[in-house]
């Protein structure tokens, strides 16, 4: 917002050190002139007829304490402006830094030297501060061009559909209107996923007392259907498990790890443990799976949003959006909690979420 033009800091530092030495200088002086000069015979003869009088003194003081006083300001003047430049040369070069960021370039970094002290604590921050926000950018960079393009899949694949049924009038229109309906309830689910996706990326969720078990039986019982389809195993165990957060978007990231868990599975006999428990002041929920074994290098990079994993793909009708474990992830950081992920000896994931407990 605009300001009126003031004064700098520097010059401003600068009259504060003049005038504190200048004050110094003149209480020094006082000192000198009430405890020296008061007891000096205010009479013509002087101290005994050989000493000089206080009158001679004072035309000898006085300009001496005026050309001292002069010397004080202008030493102070030019020493103030020297010291506070020096001092202050940190701080010119976060501001450097600060419109340079605002720029739009945030890759420059201050990398300030020397000892630690206020000015380089501040030049750390802000560092760090600019390395989040260029993760974060180039984050939703990423997300915005992924967004992008799977939304572009189905609308794509609808206006071929719907061209070939325009050239071709004879062709089957229960066939193409199935394929149809799948093609735009996959685009239906990636545009919730993505409102979803934001939502909770938004940190404003309401809360209230849940528990993670109920939702853990509940993701369950929704999902068992799928699991006995597939001839996964599934089993809820442990117990109560007590946090704060939104009911909803709690349920949605257990049933989201379900979910996953049962379609990335054995392709029969699988199984998949869903656990709940107080921790200290944490409630857990930790949900294990077989599967094929996954790569660990692959595996901290499965809660990207539309990443997947070349053994995680399907290409069924749980293929999904590839957004699942990225929401779960968003979720988990919206309830001020953490996320998991480690791959299995034998194959499979097993995926543990901590969040803040309740009495």
């Amino acid at each position: 917002m605009p300001r009126r033009p003031g004064l700098s800091a520097r010059l401003k530092l600068t009259l504060s050190y003049a005038g504190f030495l200048a004050v110094a200088g003149a209480l020094l002086l006082a000192v000198v002139w009430g405890f020296l000069l008061r007891y000096v015979p205010d009479n013509p003869q002087g101290l005994l007829g050989i000493s000089p009088n206080r009158y001679l003194l004072v035309r000898t003081f006085v300009p001496a304490a005026a050309v001292a006083m002069g010397f004080l300001l202008v030493f102070g003047l030019a020493g103030g402006w020297i010291l506070a430049g020096r001092m202050l040369a940190p701080l010119t070069r976060i501001t450097a830094a600060a419109r340079t960021a605002g720029n739009g370039s945030l890759a420059h970094r201050i990398r300030m030297e020397g000892r630690q002290d206020e000015f380089r604590e501040l030049a750390d921050a802000f560092d760090t501060m600019l390395g989040q926000l260029e993760s974060h950018v180039a984050e939703q960079q990423r997300f915005a061009a992924n967004a992008s393009h799977e939304l572009r899949t189905p609308l794509a694949i609808s206006q071929t559909l719907l061209d070939v049924a325009r050239k071709d009038p004879t062709r089957d229109k229960d066939e193409l209107l199935a394929r149809l309906q799948a093609v735009n309830r996959r685009a239906i689910d990636l545009t919730e996923a993505l409102l979803l996706l934001s939502r909770s990326d938004r940190g404003h969720v309401t809360r209230e007392s849940v528990d993670l078990s109920l939702v853990a039986e509940e993701a369950a019982e929704t999902l068992l259907p799928l699991s006995e389809q597939r001839g996964i195993t599934l089993d809820v165990t442990g117990g109560a498990a007590r946090t704060s957060g939104s009911a909803e978007l709690l349920l949605r990231m257990v049933t989201n790890l379900v979910q996953n868990a049962v379609v990335h599975n054995l392709p029969a006999g699988g199984s998949v443990t869903v656990h709940t428990e107080a921790q200290g002041d944490a409630s857990v929920v930790r949900v294990e799976n077989t599967g094929r074994p996954l790569p660990p290098e692959l595996v901290p990079t499965l809660t990207e949003p539309f990443r997947r994993g070349t053994e995680r793909v399907r290409t069924d009708e749980h293929a999904g959006v590839g957004l699942g474990l990225a929401i779960v992830h968003s979720i988990v950081r919206a309830h001020d909690g953490t996320l998991d992920l480690a791959p299995r000896p034998a194959g499979g994931l097993v995926v543990t979420v901590r969040l803040p407990g309740l009495p």
